[in-house]
C-alpha cells in the first residue's frame, strides 16, 4: 500500500470565504502514483470545513445564506464568554463537516460530473492548514 500526505495553507482575505481546491487535490493524487484507493481532505481547524458540491456561484450564495440562517453571526453565543467572537464559525463547520473522502480510480479523483472539492473558511484572515492524505495501491 502507498500513502502520500501534503498540506495546504490558507490565509483568506475575508473572514468567510470559499476556496475551490479540486486541482490541488488532483495534483497530490497524480504525484502519489496511487491508482486505486481514497484521498482524505480534512480541515485542521474547528472553524473551517471541507465539502463536495457544484462549482456554481449562485449555489455558493445559497449555501452562505443557508449557513447564516442556521448559525447566524451574532454577539450572544456562550462561546463568546471566553473572549472569542467566532461562535457561529464553529457551528457552520459542524454543518458542512471538516472532511471528505473521495475515491481514486485509475489514478484520478472519481468525482461525479459536477462535483468539486471546496475549503470553506468561517473565521479567516489568519493562517490555517488542511491535510490531503491519499492511500491505496
Amino acid at each position: 500500500m502507498k500513502a502520500a500526505t501534503e498540506y495546504l495553507y490558507f490565509e483568506t482575505k475575508k473572514r468567510r470565504e470559499l476556496v475551490r481546491i479540486t486541482d490541488q487535490v488532483e495534483k497530490v493524487v497524480a504525484n502519489s502514483g496511487i491508482q486505486e484507493g481514497f484521498v482524505l481532505v480534512s480541515a485542521m481547524h474547528i472553524t473551517a470545513g471541507v465539502f463536495v458540491n457544484d462549482n456554481e456561484p449562485g449555489l455558493w450564495e445559497d449555501i452562505w445564506e443557508w449557513l447564516e440562517r442556521l448559525a447566524p453571526f451574532r454577539p450572544d453565543y456562550r462561546h463568546h464568554d471566553t473572549g472569542e467572537d467566532n461562535g457561529d464559525a464553529h457551528l457552520k463547520s459542524l454543518l458542512v463537516h471538516h472532511e471528505v473522502t473521495v475515491p481514486i480510480t485509475k489514478g484520478k479523483l472519481d468525482l461525479g460530473p459536477w462535483q468539486q472539492i471546496f475549503y470553506a473558511e468561517f473565521d479567516g484572515q489568519r493562517r490555517k492548514r488542511l491535510i490531503i492524505k491519499a492511500i491505496g495501491e
